[in-house]
């Protein structure tokens, strides 16, 4: 899957919190600094050409919504963050956010014990 920049991430996150929506939906859920209301019609047109929002047209106006899911692009960019900086290890990974102060030990337990839940 193609990564997103920052601007496109930013509006992806708006769509994702939308669902749908026209520029103007979209220009008054972004927060400030708001970036000019061309700039976001750009960052719309490399979405659709990515292949990450479809349109609707209706007269002269489109509908933006996003074709993939944040839960699917969040599960691409962690595996690509683990295979490029933790060379596939999600245990290095995990460590690393515990060495850093990212994790503390107590929401890693509260993670493991999710985890525990979930498995069959």
């Amino acid at each position: 899957m193609k990564t997103l920049t920052k601007a496109e991430e930013q509006v992806m996150q708006v769509l994702w919190s939308l669902g749908e929506g026209f520029i103007r939906d979209i220009m008054d859920a972004i927060k400030p600094p708001k970036p000019h209301q061309n700039t976001v019609s750009t960052i719309l047109k490399i979405l659709v050409e990515k292949g990450f929002v479809g349109t609707n047209q209706y007269g002269r106006q489109y509908q933006y919504f996003p074709l993939i899911s944040k839960d699917t692009y969040s599960k691409s960019s962690i595996g690509s963050l683990v295979s490029s900086f933790f060379s596939g290890s999600f245990s290095d990974a995990v460590s690393f956010m515990v060495k850093e102060n990212n994790l503390s030990v107590e929401e890693l337990e509260a993670l493991l014990t999710e985890l525990k839940k979930k498995q069959p």
